[in-house]
């Protein structure tokens, strides 16, 4: 199991997601940015619209999503 902030996955906050592999821990975020949203958090509206249009280009989301990985990969289990 490895951890990652919000922050670190690009969001605003420090709320830690656990996960067994990389994509687990960005659906959480992904998760979390939808479920902030909806509660009117304007920090994480913010981030939760970077996010989706990161996904309409294939370039940059595929770089944040390789970078991403590495990431994790690099990180030490808990």
């Amino acid at each position: 199991m490895k951890t990652m902030t919000c922050r670190a996955l690009g969001g605003p906050c420090d709320l830690e997601h656990r996960a067994e592999t990389a994509d687990e821990i960005i659906k959480a975020q992904d998760r979390h940015l939808k479920e902030a949203e909806k509660a009117g958090d304007g920090t994480h509206q913010e981030a939760r619209q970077a996010m989706k249009a990161r996904w309409r280009h294939p370039k940059k989301s595929m770089a944040w999503y390789t970078e991403t990985k590495q990431t994790f990969a690099a990180l030490a289990e808990d």
